[in-house]
């Protein structure tokens, strides 16, 4: 009766997933338009273009602390990510690209905050590995940086003027040419 009932519940869901897929896959093709430096700031839903983003402090892989406020006059490239995340994955190689090629000269800086409140340290050590990233990784362990910048989706990333004012807004994975476009634009 048990293993009756569970298959039941698992065939539901399994409908239900297909009923909201169909819905996603009926609706307007500008929804799915990739992210240009033209339409990068048209979906912003958190945090605005001109506005001051909150501080916070978070620790790094390595265990050193970090504040926001500790790069106040570089530009900021702040990237909200997961593991478990398909398009943060696809993402990675861009950032660390771009990272790799302007952290010197550009006055620049990458900080990736990590939505460890469902990523365990252990996983998020061997991504990091696996995609050979050497940009800083931040640790958001209560969600409390995900809450004051109103991460819905990831990735989501905010590019932030060196007078410590948001640039732009990006909802969904950004390239390298995205990265180099919308940060050469900024104050």
């Amino acid at each position: 009766m048990i293993k009756r009932n569970a298959g039941l519940v698992v065939t539901a869901l399994i409908i239900c997933a297909m009923i909201v897929i169909n819905v996603k896959s009926t609706e307007p093709d500008e929804y799915f338009a990739p992210v240009t430096a033209n339409n990068a700031l048209e979906a912003e839903i958190g945090l605005k273009k001109g506005n001051v983003p909150p501080n916070f402090e978070l620790t790094t892989l390595t265990g050193e602390v970090v504040k926001l406020s500790d790069y106040k006059g570089k530009k900021v490239i702040l990237n909200f990510w997961a593991t478990w995340c398909p398009p943060c994955k696809d993402e990675m190689p861009h950032l660390e690209k771009y990272y790799k090629k302007n952290k010197d000269s550009a006055n620049v800086e990458i900080i990736a905050v990590n939505m460890t409140t469902q990523d365990r340290p252990e996983m998020v050590r061997k991504f990091v590995d696996a995609y050979g990233l050497t940009f800083p990784i931040l640790f958001d362990n209560k969600g409390e940086v995900m809450d004051a910048y109103q991460i819905l989706t990831l990735p989501m990333t905010y590019i932030i003027n060196t007078d410590g004012t948001i640039g732009h807004q990006i909802r969904g994975p950004v390239e390298e040419n995205l990265l180099k476009e919308l940060v050469s634009n900024l104050e």
